[in-house]
């Protein structure tokens, strides 16, 4: 099987992950709307590679218990529609709160959990004083 060869770099069509933006201040009582809209993007096939939806959190405001909340219904909402969420842009308010109380949260622009850090490492010489 042949085919012309076209000028220029070939054509990729990548799916990259919706935006569900998230503003406050949250009341406790304002969770079923954000939940919805999440469980309409990742049923309608709007959930890029792999079920992604990236959840923008950086109009939230300042961080307490009513966004914990949402931000633990929505994780369980995209779980049980086969999917997950990605926090952008979280304040270090809010992700000392979510560590706090124990929720881990996959972020943009953040390494994966199962790759080290990186870390310049010192050989020791044959012949060094211990410190």
């Amino acid at each position: 099987m042949s085919y012309a060869r076209t000028a220029g770099l070939p054509i990729v069509d990548a799916k990259t992950p919706p935006v569900l933006v998230l503003s406050g201040p949250l009341a406790p009582d304002e969770v079923s709307g954000p939940c919805d809209a999440l469980r309409a993007l990742l049923d309608s096939g709007g959930g890029g590679s792999g079920g992604v939806v990236v959840c923008d959190v950086g109009g939230l405001g300042p961080p307490g218990l009513a966004t914990v909340n949402l931000l633990a219904r929505l994780q369980l909402t995209a779980h049980r529609a086969g999917g997950r969420i990605r926090l952008r842009d979280p304040s270090p308010a809010l992700r000392a709160l979510l560590d706090l109380v124990g929720l881990r949260f996959e972020t943009e622009g953040q390494p994966e959990q199962r790759e080290p850090p990186l870390r310049v490492q010192e050989a020791v010489e044959p012949g060094d004083p211990v410190p």
